[in-house]
């Protein structure tokens, strides 16, 4: 699989050609190409008739990384994101699509680079604003406990909250980052956020934002503010298994739509 090298990691990625409309593709918080799969998150598997191009974040799966929490910091992770584009889809608009801290990756890197990006699919978006404060005192505390106890302790600390009726039935699974970059990775999120409401109102692409009820990390409020804040956002939330087994033909949707008006970036 092809690789790229940024500041202080090297990228590991796949990148299937089909010779339509670009489209990048990112993952969540301790995630990773694979176990997104796993988790039934990987909406571009029924893709077709594109060039996708997947990727681990850097210190996640199979990339590299550093013990360095700036590094992790989404702001951080929009410059790789950028820079990856810039290789791969050079002069080109793309289609973005992620959950999570893959959702607030693509803001952040929308608002250092407006022309970049044609259209977004937007799943889960994370705690925001007023609600970030709390989950960044988890990620801190869940960053001491592998620390000092291992990813077991962590994971073990967890294991009472109950998961999203939409996510009921998946298997459990280990977070993708090695338990020495891990605490790095859980820090960087805790010193992050999504860019400021008024930066958000100016990202006019067309956006369908994906999200789920009873879930405290990726609230309901995040996913309704943003809806109101982007001039051209949709919502869809999930209640369900079966409609999160929608979301790829949403996808589909999305990249067809915008394949037809595809502009020069």
């Amino acid at each position: 699989m092809p690789s790229f090298s940024v500041p202080g990691a090297t990228i590991d990625m796949e990148f299937s050609d089909e010779h339509g409309h670009p489209v990048v593709q990112l993952h969540g918080l301790t995630s990773s190409r694979k176990r997104d799969r796993i988790l039934d998150l990987d909406l571009g598997r029924g893709l077709s008739g594109t060039r996708l191009l997947r990727y681990d974040a850097r210190g996640h799966g199979r990339s590299t990384g550093r013990q360095v929490a700036e590094d992790y910091q989404w702001p951080n992770l929009a410059d790789d994101l950028l820079r990856i584009l810039d290789q791969w889809f050079p002069g080109e608009q793309v289609h973005g699509v992620g959950p999570s801290m893959g959702s607030a990756t693509l803001l952040h890197a929308a608002i250092k680079d407006p022309g970049r990006f044609s259209s977004f699919t937007l799943m889960v978006p994370p705690t925001a604003w007023e609600t970030r404060a709390a989950k960044a005192d988890e990620y801190r505390f869940g960053a001491d406990l592998v620390e000092k106890f291992g990813v077991e302790a962590m994971m073990t600390a967890g294991q009472d909250v109950a998961p999203p009726p939409a996510r009921s039935g998946l298997p459990v699974t280990l977070p993708d980052v090695t338990p020495e970059l891990l605490p790095w990775a859980l820090r960087g999120a805790a010193m992050s956020n999504l860019p400021d409401p008024e930066q958000i109102a100016s990202i006019g692409v067309r956006t369908s934002i994906l999200a789920w009820t009873d879930d405290p990390g990726h609230p309901v409020s995040t996913a309704l503010r943003l809806t109101e804040l982007m001039p051209n956002a949709s919502l869809r939330v999930a209640r369900t298994p079966a409609e999160v087994d929608r979301w790829p033909s949403i996808l589909m949707d999305d990249v067809d739509r915008i394949s037809r008006q595809a502009t020069a970036y």
